[in-house]
């Protein structure tokens, strides 16, 4: 079976930090950024641990405003 990897690219501009991502990902790869903030001063996501992203998709059926973009490559 061939080793899956992930990535998460996430629009901070839409991202209003519900944390939904956060807790449906079994892989404990993304946080909600402690200090920056976007243009709508909401703190947003990002990948605090990308090396363990599977591409299992979770978070991005979860953000009920489509601001994450999943994506897989075989390694």
């Amino acid at each position: 079976m061939a080793k899956v990897k992930g990535a998460v690219v996430v629009n901070t501009e839409r991202c209003k930090g519900c944390n939904l991502c956060v807790i449906a990902c079994p892989s404990d790869v993304l946080e909600i950024h402690p200090r920056e903030v976007n243009n709508k001063g909401y703190h947003y996501v990002y990948m605090k641990n990308p090396d363990a992203c599977i591409g299992c998709a979770s978070c991005g059926l979860v953000c009920p405003d489509g601001c994450l973009t999943i994506y897989k490559v075989k390694i």
